[in-house]
């Protein structure tokens, strides 16, 4: 029995160490409204994985817009002020086409579309090696804007998707 606790002990603490190893959380963003920034509307957390890729987990919580698809986009700068405006274009280090995340061409930002269930929620994960929060790399996410659309992204009018009015803002900032 002794043994068996042992190698149970064991067991659990390499585990609890893999997974620490496996991810670690290094940037953070909270979204806001744009006509009010007292209003939360979500959370975008990223994680550093042990293959390199980062991981990105967004959560929704938007009541106003239940029951619709928002597109979500990265842009360039972090600043959310003008009603998001101040962000500018879409963050597009890579120079490719806007389009559909995963296709043959699309902006490193170039999120997508999220549906809203009834009350306003939705949760999304991406996880790519586009992005990096090395200083000085091209695919640093560190201080850009994350912006929700009012609209749905048509994945097709460059180099926007036509996605609507910017509704909602965060900025990526690193966890230290």
């Amino acid at each position: 029995m002794k043994k068996y606790l042992l190698t149970l002990a064991i067991a659990s603490v390499a585990f609890l160490s893999a997974c620490t190893k496996a991810e670690k959380e290094i940037a953070s963003a909270a979204l806001t409204e744009t006509a009010d920034a007292s209003k939360t509307i979500g959370t975008a957390k990223f994680y550093e994985l042990s293959d390199g890729k980062i991981r990105m987990d967004l959560e929704m919580n938007f009541a106003s817009r239940a029951d619709s698809n928002v597109a979500v986009h990265f842009h360039e700068h972090g600043d959310c002020g003008d009603m998001g405006m101040n962000t500018h274009g879409h963050w597009n280090p890579t120079k490719e086409n806007h389009g559909k995340w995963g296709s043959a061409a699309y902006h490193s930002g170039d999120i997508g579309n999220i549906m809203l269930d009834n009350k306003g929620q939705a949760k999304i994960s991406i996880t790519t090696d586009r992005w990096s929060v090395k200083e000085g790399d091209l695919k640093n996410i560190i201080g850009r804007g994350i912006i929700v659309h009012g609209g749905t992204d048509d994945y097709v009018t460059q180099p926007t998707g036509n996605s609507g009015p910017r509704v909602g803002c965060g900025v990526i900032e690193a966890v230290k």
